[in-house]
């Protein structure tokens, strides 16, 4: 099944477009990297995808429902991390995944979706504690798991691991990747090649609001005869 269609999207604001009519697919059950300079419309693709930005033209669809015309569908099954997400720093970490819960489960469910977000916090006593006395990387772990508790069928990841140091940016990894063999779907972005190399079995890069290179990360290597997706992506957007 296809998660992600995207038929000659485009978003504009007055005579700017950007997004300018790209096209893609997304596996069902695929880490999806997009990947851009900043200002390239990767940022723009991933709110419409999560329904914060009306499309300008084209077609979307996501797990089969129409973006611009079942956007209340598409909301139930999606999940959305913004790179400058924040939590609520009075409540607890406990307390602001207990408040998220009951959006997408009733009862025990909401229960299970609770327990879930503290084991993928992984933040021990300290989730007890207001968010306020967190670092920056704790309260990214805590939004991880705010966004990933809920195990939605898409997952839409904007710089995933960011303010997190290497052993705990290696864990959230690792649990990406468990994610998706349970049945979510992770479009991701990201800075960080290395990350967007290791983790996802396709990538397209953007620029000017436009797809200028898709494959998995060892085609765009051999295509671009490069060793790395950092090189591949300083040689194509240069």
């Amino acid at each position: 099944m296809i998660a992600i269609e995207i038929k000659n999207l485009v978003k504009s604001y007055g005579s700017f477009n950007a997004v300018n009519n790209i096209s893609f697919e997304v596996n069902r059950g695929e880490i999806f990297g997009l990947i851009g300079p900043n200002g390239a419309g990767k940022t723009t693709t991933l709110r419409i995808l999560a329904t914060l930005l009306q499309i300008t033209s084209g077609e979307v669809k996501i797990f089969g429902h129409d973006l611009e015309h079942e956007a209340d569908e598409v909301r139930k099954i999606i999940s959305y991390l913004p790179e400058d997400a924040g939590a609520y720093k009075n409540l607890t970490g406990r307390a602001y995944l207990e408040f998220i819960a009951p959006f997408f489960g009733d009862g025990n469910r909401s229960s299970e979706i609770v327990r879930k977000g503290v084991e993928i916090a992984n933040l021990g006593e300290r989730i007890n504690d207001k968010v306020e006395t967190y670092s920056k990387g704790m309260t990214r772990r805590l939004l991880v798991a705010r966004a990933l508790m809920i195990e939605p069928k898409l997952a839409i990841l904007d710089e995933l691991t960011s303010g997190l140091d290497v052993l705990n940016s290696q864990e959230i990894r690792k649990l990406a990747k468990k994610t998706t063999s349970e049945g979510t779907t992770i479009l991701l972005s990201s800075h960080n090649m290395l990350e967007v190399e290791l983790l996802c079995d396709r990538i397209a890069l953007i620029d000017n609001g436009k797809i200028v290179e898709i494959g998995t990360p060892d085609e765009l290597k051999r295509r671009h005869n490069c060793n790395n997706i950092e090189d591949v992506f300083v040689k194509v957007v240069a």
